[in-house]
């Protein structure tokens, strides 16, 4: 028989203090954790330093196949000089061929400082001109001049550095180091100079010339010593050296002495690091080098600008030089420094860190932070 009356589960159902719209409701499972992120970023991670450690063997391999092929290469011996002219020659012609761009705008903006505003609408203007080309105006003597000159810079400063350190002592050559570092980098900075000259003529000339006078690097050369004689490649030689020497004694001295600095500050000795550690050093010693470099030398840059766009054929170099100052005043000799700052501070420090990194590759030691001699070290 049917039931006619509501079970107490029902009656107990309808008339509860709970509202619909206030019951409580099923609290929602928490969604499970996302690791699609992590987990690509973990193996993008994971794959990279595979990545950098076989190339780091690679590199290992190549560098111990070069060495067994070149056999041991003893410090001040020919192969050893040899080996840091080819590392200057490397460190120079690439680092100064790929900051074309800004030298580029940096010499004309000397030349003429009201041309361009500014650095982008100076590469704005020039490409929408002539493109990427026209960007790139001068790489071909940038990269043969400052090739020649790199190697002359670098394998003569290890052998001029070696040379008066000889006739010094080794007990004055660490007393009056300093003196040394200049010494040595004046001496080989002279003998690059003569090598980088010719090329540094062509180069100014077609950076400062709308449209540039010469298509190449070798149509430059014959087309100055046709017009103007070999003495037409080296009118610019002295204001060359007067901006090169200072730069190259600053360089090479205070290089040193930072990189001694900074091994001084980490504990243990630069032996005690490896290959990546004393690269690191290199370049930030190298920046912080070339900041110094630049302010020193900008002055005889902007001149040597001056005087290859400007200088008359046949005219003096002191009534060059005079008639010059007296257009671009003593402000005049700073155009372009903030720009020249960054180019120097990045040339040299890439410079250092090609150059060391190239002696570490030919198991040599690089350069900078060495110990005192015993005898020194037992009387501190």
């Amino acid at each position: 028989m049917p039931v006619l009356y509501p079970t107490s589960s029902a009656l107990n159902e309808v008339f509860s203090s709970h509202h619909p719209l206030t019951a409580r409701r099923p609290s929602p499972t928490p969604p499970s954790p996302n690791f699609s992120v992590w987990s690509v970023a973990e193996d993008a991670k994971s794959k990279a330093t595979q990545l950098s450690d076989e190339a780091a063997a690679e590199l290992r391999k190549a560098s111990e196949k070069a060495q067994a092929k070149t056999g041991k290469i003893e410090l001040y011996s020919g192969k050893y000089y040899a080996a840091c002219t080819f590392g200057g020659l490397v460190a120079c012609g690439l680092t100064h061929t790929a900051v074309t761009p800004l030298d580029l705008v940096k010499c004309r903006r000397q030349v003429d400082s009201k041309m361009y505003k500014g650095n982008f609408e100076a590469w704005g203007k020039i490409g929408r001109a002539e493109g990427l080309r026209g960007i790139f105006t001068g790489w071909s003597p940038t990269f043969f001049g400052y090739s020649a000159q790199g190697a002359f810079k670098y394998g003569g400063y290890e052998f001029f550095k070696k040379f008066y350190s000889d006739l010094a002592g080794e007990e004055n050559a660490y007393k009056y180091k300093t003196s040394l570092y200049l010494t040595a980098s004046a001496s080989a900075e002279f003998l690059a100079d003569i090598a980088l000259c010719p090329f540094e003529a062509v180069k100014v000339r077609m950076q400062t010339t709308i449209p540039p006078f010469a298509s190449g690097t070798f149509n430059g050369l014959s087309t100055i010593t046709g017009k103007e004689g070999t003495a037409g490649l080296y009118k610019g030689l002295y204001p060359l050296w007067g901006r090169q020497i200072p730069y190259t004694m600053m360089k090479f001295a205070s290089f040193e002495t930072i990189v001694e600095a900074i091994y001084g500050y980490m504990p243990g000795k630069k032996s005690d690091y490896g290959r990546g550690t004393q690269t690191a050093v290199s370049f930030a010693g190298g920046y912080l080098a070339g900041i110094l470099c630049a302010i020193v030398s900008h002055p005889a840059d902007v001149m040597v600008s001056k005087l290859n766009a400007n200088r008359q054929p046949g005219e003096a170099f002191g009534a060059a030089m005079g008639r010059i100052y007296k257009d671009i005043g003593f402000t005049g000799l700073w155009n372009g420094l903030v720009i020249r700052i960054f180019m120097i501070g990045t040339l040299t420090s890439l410079q250092w860190g090609i150059y060391d990194s190239f002696k570490i590759f030919m198991g040599l030691p690089t350069t900078g932070g060495a110990a005192p001699p015993s005898k020194q070290t037992s009387k501190v």
